[in-house]
């Protein structure tokens, strides 16, 4: 895809480009989300996607407040690492001071993600039937916790 507008955000290695706000009534029940779409800086291809969430339901304790996708020829960079630090400024503007990220638990990259970012495991949950039969969902998720305050 080839983006035309500036982007919301960079870090001068990658931009995040604005792909949607979706709100309540969103599909998947999370509130407020914020999706964008990562490319590497200036070049405008992209590369992934991630996402903020503002709310809290049920659905939202398995999927988390943050989601972050690399597609696969960009991968092991720390792509995600850098996306998630970008959001957190616009997480801490909506008053988070910590927020949610959820992997799988054989998803070494994803979890690794978690760590480089400085969230720390909280828990493993198996996600309830009924959540799996609505969403498209793994049957068990780690719950991580990433504090937003401003880093050193």
């Amino acid at each position: 895809m080839l983006l035309r507008r500036r982007p919301a955000m960079t870090d001068g290695v990658i931009d995040l480009y604005p792909a949607g706000i979706f709100g309540p009534e969103y599909e998947r029940d999370f509130g407020e989300m914020h999706d964008y779409i990562i490319t590497l800086h200036g070049r405008r291809q992209e590369i992934g996607r991630c996402s903020a969430r503002r709310g809290e339901s049920v659905p939202m304790y398995y999927f988390g407040h943050v989601g972050y996708h690399i597609d696969p020829p960009w991968r092991g960079h720390h792509y995600a690492v850098r996306a998630v630090s970008l959001l957190r400024p616009m997480m801490r503007a909506w008053g988070f001071h910590s927020c949610v990220i959820t992997c799988d638990p054989g998803n070494a990259p994803s979890r690794r993600t978690c760590e480089l970012l400085g969230a720390v495991p909280e828990r493993t949950v198996d996600v309830p039937a009924a959540v799996r039969s609505r969403w498209e969902i793994s049957t068990r998720k780690v719950r991580y916790i990433l504090r937003l305050e401003e880093q050193a």
